[in-house]
C-alpha cells in the first residue's frame, strides 16, 4: 500500500516587507502592523509546534513568512532550534535570501520555496507586482551550489488557465525543481479576490494530473484547505503524494480532520500520522535539549497548551 504524509507549514511571522500580493492574507495585514517584530510568534510557540509536528507523524513541510521578517542572524538561530527539536533538516520559506545567508543556513536545511505562485506573466504582474520570477530563480541556482532542494508554490484560479501548463513544465525544468505545491485559490477579505469562490476542483485536478504525467518522479504536494477535504482522494488519484495547508491541531479530530483520513483510505493509500490520535509527550525529552532553562519551560507550556486544546476536540 503506498503512503502518504501530511506537511505541517510553520508560520513563523505575519509581516512582509513587500505586503502588496493581491491574494495574501498578509497584504492585509501590513499596513496595520507599527513594529514588525511584534507580528513574530514567540520562539516557545515555534518549537512547541515543531515538537508536535514530530510526535503527530507530521512533516515540518516548512517554515514560512514574509520578505524581510527576519535579520540573517535571527533567522539563522530560529533554524537552529528548529532543526534540534525537530531532528531534522527543514525547508524554509521566507522570500528570496542573499547567498551568505544561504550559505550559514544550508547545514540546517533539506531545501528552499519560491513563491511563484504563476507562470503566467500577466497574471503575475497583477498578483505579485513586486516580486519578480528572476531573484527566485536566482535563489534556486544558490540552492544547487549548497546542494539544497528547490520548491515551488503555484495557485490555481488567479487567472491562468490550463493553456499555461506548457510555461510551467518549462519553468520546472529549467530550473531542476524537486517539489511543487499546488495550492487551491482562497477569498481572502480585504484582497482583490475576497468575492472569488476559487477554482473548480476538476480544474485543480487537471494541473495536478498534467504534472504528474510530465514529472513521475517530482514531489508534488496538494493543498486542500477546509473547503475540499472531500475531494483528497482524487488529488491523491491525480497524481498527489502529500497534503497541506489544513490547520490540523486548531482542527484536530474534528470531523473535517476524520473526513481526511477517510479520504486517504478510499484513495488506497497509508496515512503516515494522525490527525485523530493524542500524540505520547515526554517531557524528559524536552530537558534534554541544550537550550536555556527558561525557554524549555516556555516550550513545555506551550505543548501542554496545544495539547489541551487538541483533547478538547476529542471529547
Amino acid at each position: 500500500m503506498k503512503k502518504i504524509h501530511f506537511e505541517r507549514a510553520i508560520f513563523i511571522s505575519w509581516y512582509c516587507s513587500l505586503g502588496d500580493c493581491t491574494y495574501c492574507y498578509m497584504s492585509t495585514q501590513k499596513n496595520l502592523i507599527s513594529d514588525p517584530d511584534k507580528a513574530k510568534r514567540s520562539t516557545a510557540s515555534i518549537l512547541a509546534e515543531a515538537y508536535l509536528c514530530k510526535k503527530l507523524g507530521w512533516k515540518l513541510g516548512n517554515l514560512a513568512a514574509g520578505y524581510g521578517s527576519y535579520t540573517p542572524d535571527s533567522i539563522l538561530e530560529l533554524v537552529k532550534n528548529v532543526y534540534e527539536i525537530y531532528g531534522k533538516k527543514i525547508w524554509l520559506n521566507i522570500g528570496v535570501l542573499p547567498s551568505s545567508t544561504i550559505e550559514k543556513l544550508a547545514p540546517y536545511l533539506e531545501g528552499l520555496y519560491g513563491a511563484v505562485e504563476t507562470v503566467n506573466m500577466e497574471v503575475h504582474k497583477k498578483v505579485s507586482p513586486n516580486k519578480p520570477l528572476e531573484p527566485i530563480e536566482k535563489m534556486f541556482g544558490v540552492c544547487e551550489k549548497y546542494n539544497l532542494k528547490k520548491a515551488m508554490t503555484f495557485i490555481v484560479g488567479m487567472g491562468e488557465t490550463i493553456e499555461d501548463f506548457p510555461l510551467l513544465k518549462k519553468f520546472i525544468i529549467k530550473n531542476k525543481i524537486d517539489k511543487i505545491v499546488f495550492y487551491a485559490l482562497n477569498s481572502i477579505k480585504g484582497t482583490m479576490f475576497e468575492n472569488s469562490k476559487g477554482p473548480e476542483i476538476d480544474y485543480y485536478l487537471d494541473w495536478i494530473k498534467k504534472t504528474r504525467t510530465d514529472f513521475p518522479n517530482l514531489d508534488i504536494v496538494a493543498g486542500h484547505w477546509v473547503n475540499r477535504v472531500e475531494y483528497i482522494h482524487n488529488m491523491l488519484d491525480a497524481g498527489a503524494n502529500s497534503i497541506t495547508k489544513y490547520p490540523a491541531i486548531k482542527l484536530f479530530n474534528s470531523k473535517f480532520s476524520k473526513t481526511i483520513e477517510k479520504e486517504i483510505k478510499i484513495a488506497n493509500y497509508k496515512f503516515e500520522g494522525t490527525f485523530t490520535k493524542l500524540p505520547d509527550v515526554d517531557f524528559d525529552e524536552i530537558k534534554k535539549l541544550s537550550f536555556d532553562d527558561k525557554l524549555k519551560v516556555q516550550i513545555v507550556e506551550k505543548i501542554r497548551e496545544y495539547l489541551m486544546s487538541m483533547e478538547n476536540n476529542s471529547k
